[in-house]
């Protein structure tokens, strides 16, 4: 409840600053520039080195994964047949191809499920959703961007990427079996425990809920995806087709239903891409997650 608390209390101050004449306008930025450059890669470095490779990790892994592509194909497929622009698709595909798992997940997990959920969402969260926007995010944010950049182009904005960087690092920390000196883990922890109020301050800053805005029709589509269509999806994938139904099965449903990932909302905004419709898919997709959480979560029961 303390995270949750937290969540709409940053989220208010950043709309609340808006109202401040002191406070300089283009602050965001700069809160979107240390989210990206300083706790993202804590994260990275904290947790990555910490997972156990094992074939365990494939249910939970493909909410990320398969659910990024998913988003791809849906919003390319339909972008490129209504002619939207660029930008437009590079936005919906990012915000919402990756779910909120650890900041609103986490929490919600731990009271639904216990702590051996929360094993299960920690899982869907750092091998998946945090590695799948530190390389296929930034490849998409890269590509659907100003100007028509090359392969070589965008290759090196990934590798340049901060927090590609840190999980390359943690990765190959992973792979060796070793791990950073405590101190300097507890350094990692705090500095990550930023990324959301952070974020979220930025969100608020950003966000304007104009209802006349051209945007409501695409806020409409890329969260009636990421709240129905994606957890339906996995539901379909895991439970139907493939007749799985253990804890890490519903678990992992579950954090496919959450809302859009912050961090995904401060990529499309960094690169340009829409940033209005972003901070709109997290400033009114996390409220409108709780109940479509009620409603996946009685289906996952039955």
């Amino acid at each position: 409840m303390e995270n949750i608390i937290l969540l709409f209390l940053c989220l208010f101050l950043g709309l609340a600053l808006q109202k401040v004449p002191q406070f300089p306008k283009n602050a965001y930025q700069s809160l979107n520039q240390y989210v990206i450059y300083v706790s993202l890669p804590a994260l990275a470095l904290y947790y990555i080195p910490k997972i156990t490779i094992s074939l365990a990790l494939l249910y939970p892994l493909g909410i990320a994964w398969l659910g990024f592509g998913l988003s791809f194909l849906f919003f390319y497929s339909i972008g490129t047949y209504l002619k939207w622009s660029k930008k437009l698709i590079g936005c919906l595909i990012l915000t919402g191809g990756l779910s909120n798992t650890s900041f609103v997940g986490f929490p919600i997990i731990e009271a639904l499920y216990g702590p051996e959920g929360l094993k299960t969402a920690i899982i869907v969260d750092q091998p998946g959703s945090f590695v799948v926007v530190t390389t296929l995010g930034i490849l998409v944010a890269a590509s659907f961007s100003r100007g028509n950049l090359n392969t070589s182009e965008i290759l090196m904005k990934i590798l340049k990427f901060p927090p590609f960087i840190a999980f390359s690092i943690a990765i190959l920390c992973t792979i060796l079996s070793l791990d950073f000196p405590n101190s300097l883990q507890s350094s990692f922890l705090k500095i990550g425990n930023t990324v959301t109020p952070v974020a979220l301050v930025a969100v608020g800053l950003q966000l304007k809920i104009d209802t006349r805005s051209k945007h409501w029709s695409f806020l409409a589509l890329g969260l009636f995806f990421k709240l129905f269509l994606m957890p339906a999806f996995f539901f379909l994938l895991y439970r139907i087709i493939l007749g799985e139904n253990q804890l890490e099965i519903t678990v992992s449903i579950m954090e496919s239903a959450m809302a859009p990932m912050i961090t995904a909302s401060i990529l499309a905004s960094n690169y340009g891409l829409k940033p209005k419709l972003s901070s709109m898919m997290i400033g009114v997709g996390i409220p409108l997650s709780f109940i479509s959480l009620a409603f996946w979560y009685y289906i996952l029961k039955m």
